[in-house]
């Protein structure tokens, strides 16, 4: 799998580690444990398809990316600098 990095350009994904799915927010920090912490760690999705998510050049200029892959043939749809 190869990834279009922004300031890098195109690099394999070996150079890259995974951050999170990008959808749901995380929600706010907190003292407790909520039950949308609950949801957030262990109630996941696994869809097939497009998904949103971030990954960090690690490899390279160690920046943050939100990448849209396709989860089924893991064909990277776009690559932007996250937010």
């Amino acid at each position: 799998m190869l990834i279009d990095c922004p300031h890098c350009g195109t690099r394999s994904h070996a150079e890259f580690t995974f951050g999170r799915v990008a959808d749901p927010p995380r929600p706010p920090d907190g003292p407790e444990w909520t039950a949308d912490w609950q949801r957030y760690v262990y109630e996941r999705a696994n869809p097939r398809g497009p998904q949103a998510e971030y990954w960090q050049h690690s490899g390279g200029c160690r920046l943050w990316l939100r990448l849209e892959r396709d989860t089924t043939s893991h064909a990277i749809l776009s690559v932007r600098p996250a937010p």
